[in-house]
């Protein structure tokens, strides 16, 4: 009995000493992470003056109860806006091979009450949509990343309804970069070479002056 006692007196304040530090790395992460949600906003808010986002969800097409894909969706900046696009009878598949940002867009999804986005986490030849029929999907500031764009616009092409609208908005390179960038023409030979009708480009998207410059393309599946 004097044994537990002593054990007992021992691991009681072993154990309060743990709860405190579990209570502090929680409160630590949840602190970041509501630092980091109100930077991404504040981002975001900036970025609505020249991503001219109006204008590329225009180009989907999309009516209530549509459903989108947003293909590397990252931590949201589009998914959250085409949710109240297709409204709460549409769905929205936001796509991404980051899980970091899918926790984050969750976390914001739930947070702004938008119920109609669904989670996917895609890999690098398959986003993972293609069981789905969609009306639209958007590839915004991504085709660039692809390693396989081919096999990913074979699978957007089974996944959309025809006459479904594909939009892809990306830059050209800056001055001096060999990298991270997709030029329209290139872009544009992959989408007639996977099957998709031109409707629309623009070379001249976005164009500030200082900055980098943004094409769209808008295809269809016939």
């Amino acid at each position: 009995m004097l044994n537990k006692l002593k054990l007992s007196s021992v691991l009681r304040p072993a154990l309060v000493l743990l709860a405190l530090f579990l209570i502090v790395g929680i409160g630590g992460i949840g602190y970041q992470a509501i630092r980091t949600i109100q930077r991404l906003n504040a981002i975001e808010a900036e970025r609505d003056h020249w991503q001219r986002p109006d204008d590329i969800i225009r180009a989907l097409n999309l009516k209530a109860g549509s459903t989108v894909v947003d293909l590397g969706s990252g931590a949201g900046y589009f998914a959250l806006k085409l949710s109240g696009a297709v409204g709460p009878k549409g769905t929205v598949l936001a796509v991404d091979l980051r899980q970091l940002s899918l926790l984050f867009l969750r976390v914001r999804a739930f947070l702004q009450w938008k119920n109609n986005i669904r989670i996917v986490v895609g890999e690098a030849d398959d986003p993972h949509v293609s069981g789905t029929a969609v009306e639209s999907v958007l590839i915004a500031n991504t085709y660039h990343e692809l390693t396989d764009p081919h096999s990913i616009l074979q699978h957007i092409s089974l996944a959309l309804r025809p006459g479904g609208r594909l939009v892809i908005v990306d830059r050209r390179p800056s001055a001096g970069e060999d990298h991270h960038h997709a030029m329209p023409e290139g872009v544009e030979a992959d989408l007639r070479k996977g099957g998709f009708s031109i409707v629309s480009r623009e070379d001249n998207f976005i164009h500030q002056p200082g900055d980098e410059l943004w094409w769209l393309i808008v295809a269809s599946k016939p």
